[in-house]
C-alpha cells in the first residue's frame, strides 16, 4: 500500500492559515497552524525525505517557489487537484536550472500546473517507468525568447508515458523526449512553443492523438550528431492534428531550433524507420512535412561523431490529409527564401531534399532512400535538390510510389492504466 502524504492548505478568512496532512498507510492525520509559505517549505522538505512508495498530494492553490524542486527518490507520485487548480509558480525563481528536476525511477506526476520556470519546466533525467499525466507547463507571458527551453523534458529515460497534458510557450520544445527508448506521447496539446513536440535521438516511440497548433513547428523527429545516444528511429506519428503552426520563431540565436522555419508542420531529419499516417496536417506556411538529411543543414566536415548517420531513409507517409502547405515560406531564413524563389509559391505539402545515402561508396538513386508516399489524396510534392543548390528541382512523385511494412505498436507497463483525473 502506498504511503500518502497530503499537503493541504485551507484559507480561513484572510488569515492564510493552513493544514498539513501527513499520513501512514492507515490514512491521513492533520496538524494545523501552517501559513501558505510554510506549506511551500514543507513540500520542499518532503521531496528530500519522502520514502519510496509515497504519494505527495497537493491541494488547490497557487504556490510560489524561488528555486528548483528536486526529487532523487524512486517510486514516488506527485499529485495535484487539476492542471489549472494546483499551480507551482516559479515566476520569482532565483536559483536552479529547472522548475522541477527529477532523477528517479518509477515516477508519476499528475494533475498540476508548472508556470514560468527560469529554465526547463519539468526535467526528468535518466529514469525508467516515467508517467506525466494531465500536467500543464506554461510560460504565461506569451512567446518570448527569455522563456525556458523545454516544457516536459524526459531525457535518457526508458518507458516514458506523456498523456493528456498541455505545453505552452517553450522557447525550444513544449514536449521533448531525447535519447530515450520506449515512449508514448498521446492526447496532449501544445501551442505557442517554438517546436510543439520533439523526438530526438530516441527509438521506439508512438506519438498520437495530439493537437499541435500555433507553434513555429509541429512535430519533429530527428537525430543530432553531438549526443552520446545515437540511432534513434522506429517512430510512429499518427492520428494527430498538426494545424497552422505559423507562430514566429522566438528561439534564442544559437539554439538548434533557431533555424526551424516558421510554418513547419513536421520535420523528419537524419532518421530512419518513421511511419506517418492518418494525420490531419494543414495550413502550415513553409511545409506540411519536411524530410531532410542533416547535410541540408550542415556540411559533412562539421560532423565529428563517427557513429552518426546524417541521412534520412525508410520514411512511410501514408493515409494522411495534408493541405494548404507552403503558401508563405519563412523569409527570415536565407535558404528558405532562396528555395521559394527557385521553386515558386506555394512550395508543397511534402518537401524532400533528395540527398540519398551512398551505397558501397557509389551514388544512390532517390528511390533507394524509400521516402514512400501512398494514399495521401491530392497532395503536392517537391524534391528541392538540397545537394545541388535547388538547381534540379522536381515535383515528380513517381520515385516515391512505394510501400514499407508497418512499424510495431509501442506498449509500456504503465500505458494501459487509467486513473481518475483531478480535472482541469
Amino acid at each position: 500500500m502506498k504511503r500518502i502524504i497530503t499537503i493541504a492548505v485551507t484559507m480561513l478568512a484572510v488569515a492564510g492559515m493552513g493544514l498539513l496532512s501527513s499520513c501512514s498507510t492507515n490514512g491521513p492525520s492533520t496538524e494545523s497552524g501552517l501559513t501558505k509559505e510554510t506549506l511551500v517549505k514543507k513540500f520542499q522538505e518532503e521531496l528530500i525525505k519522502v520514502k519510496p512508495g509515497s504519494v505527495l498530494e497537493l491541494p488547490e492553490g497557487k504556490f510560489q517557489f524561488d528555486n528548483t524542486l528536486s526529487l532523487n527518490i524512486s517510486n514516488v507520485t506527485i499529485r495535484g487537484k487539476g492542471m489549472n487548480k494546483t499551480i507551482l509558480s516559479f515566476s520569482g525563481q532565483k536559483a536552479g536550472s529547472a522548475g522541477m528536476l527529477v532523477k528517479a525511477n518509477d515516477f508519476t506526476i499528475e494533475d498540476l500546473g508548472i508556470e514560468d520556470a527560469a529554465g526547463d519546466a519539468l526535467k526528468i533525467d535518466g529514469g525508467t517507468n516515467i508517467t506525466i499525466r494531465r500536467v500543464r507547463v506554461e510560460w504565461t507571458g506569451g512567446s518570448k525568447e527569455k522563456n525556458g527551453p523545454y516544457g516536459l523534458y524526459p531525457v535518457t529515460c526508458k518507458n516514458v508515458l506523456i498523456e493528456d497534458s498541455v505545453a505552452i510557450g517553450a522557447s525550444d520544445a513544449g514536449i521533448y523526449v531525447g535519447q530515450s527508448d520506449q515512449v508514448i506521447i498521446r492526447r496532449n496539446k501544445a501551442e505557442k512553443n517554438v517546436a510543439a513536440i520533439e523526438i530526438e535521438n530516441t527509438k521506439n516511440a508512438d506519438v498520437y492523438e495530439n493537437e499541435v497548433t500555433n507553434n513555429t513547428g509541429g512535430i519533429m523527429v530527428f537525430n543530432l550528431p553531438d549526443l552520446p545516444v545515437q540511432g534513434g528511429g522506429m517512430v510512429r506519428v499518427y492520428n494527430n492534428k498538426i494545424i497552422a503552426n505559423n507562430n514566429p520563431n522566438f528561439a534564442p540565436m544559437g539554439q538548434t531550433v533557431y533555424n526551424l522555419a516558421t510554418g513547419t508542420g513536421m520535420l523528419v531529419m537524419a532518421v530512419k524507420n518513421v511511419e506517418i499516417y492518418k494525420n490531419e496536417i494543414r495550413d502550415n506556411n513553409s511545409a506540411g512535412i519536411n524530410v531532410v538529411s542533416y547535410l541540408s543543414a550542415s556540411s559533412a566536415a562539421e560532423i565529428k561523431n563517427p557513429n552518426y548517420n546524417p541521412f534520412v531513409a525508410s520514411i512511410n507517409i501514408h493515409d494522411n490529409q495534408i493541405s494548404g502547405s507552403g503558401k508563405e515560406p519563412d523569409s527570415r531564413l536565407p535558404k528558405w527564401e532562396a528555395l521559394a524563389k527557385a521553386a515558386g509559391k506555394p512550395l508543397a505539402d511534402v518537401i524532400y531534399d533528395g540527398i540519398v545515402e551512398p551505397a558501397g561508396g557509389k551514388p544512390a538513386k532517390v528511390e533507394d532512400a524509400k521516402i514512400c508516399l501512398e494514399n495521401n489524396g491530392e497532395i503536392t510534392f517537391l524534391n528541392f535538390d538540397g545537394a545541388g543548390g535547388f538547381k534540379k528541382i522536381s515535383r515528380d512523385m513517381k520515385p516515391h510510389k512505394c510501400t514499407l511494412p508497418a512499424l510495431a505498436e509501442i506498449k509500456l507497463p504503465q500505458s494501459s492504466a487509467t486513473k481518475a483525473g483531478g480535472g482541469m
